[in-house]
């Protein structure tokens, strides 16, 4: 987003459209050209893309009520979420909190799936359960009356910008393509 806006700056009558979706359902439409990139969060197909490496990794962590006993603590394990209904994407729950909660995993319980941190948070703050998510995907301000605890161990996710192997840009994604590789220097 912040690439975005120092573009829109360049080319102040740039649209773009966003979608959102799993690794399965953006590469499908990134395969079909119906998009120009893909921001995944799992390590691409080389055979199939190009790729740049996004220079920070996504922090893991649960989003919950501010006035729930767990949000008392700084960071939270695979044994404070034994037994509690948990929301978490289809895409993390069978990639990357397997490797984190390991034995534990068989002891947590998901209440439901979703594609969208935002829509689950909405659930997280009826008190339906607990959120699995990346840190700064929903809002937890003070005025939020939600909160976001890391994950212990630490778990990261690396994202990658994709596109298809041998992609013929227009003008202005090709700008758009440097300005990111500038951006992360590389």
């Amino acid at each position: 987003m912040r690439e975005i806006n120092k573009f829109k700056k360049s080319y102040p009558n740039l649209h773009y459209h966003i979608t959102s979706g799993d690794t399965e359902q953006v590469a499908e439409k990134l395969d079909k050209g119906l998009l120009d990139f893909a921001v995944l969060a799992e390590i691409p197909d080389s055979s199939k893309y190009e790729s740049l490496v996004f220079p920070k990794a996504d922090i893991w962590g649960v989003v919950m009520p501010a006035d729930v006993p767990l949000a008392k603590k700084k960071a939270i394990c695979a044994d404070d979420l034994i037994d509690l209904p948990l929301f978490c994407s289809g895409q993390g729950w069978q990639k990357d909190i397997p490797n984190w909660a390991k034995e534990k995993m068989e002891q947590l319980h998901l209440e439901g799936s979703f594609k969208l941190s935002y829509n689950a948070s909405l659930f997280a703050k009826e008190h339906l359960g607990y959120l699995l998510t990346f840190d700064k995907l929903v809002d937890t301000s003070l005025e939020s009356g939600l909160v976001f605890r890391p994950l212990t161990p630490r778990l990261e996710t690396r994202l990658f910008l994709v596109w298809k192997k041998h992609q013929t840009f227009s003008p202005i994604a090709e700008r758009f393509l440097q300005q990111i590789i500038a951006s992360f220097n590389l």
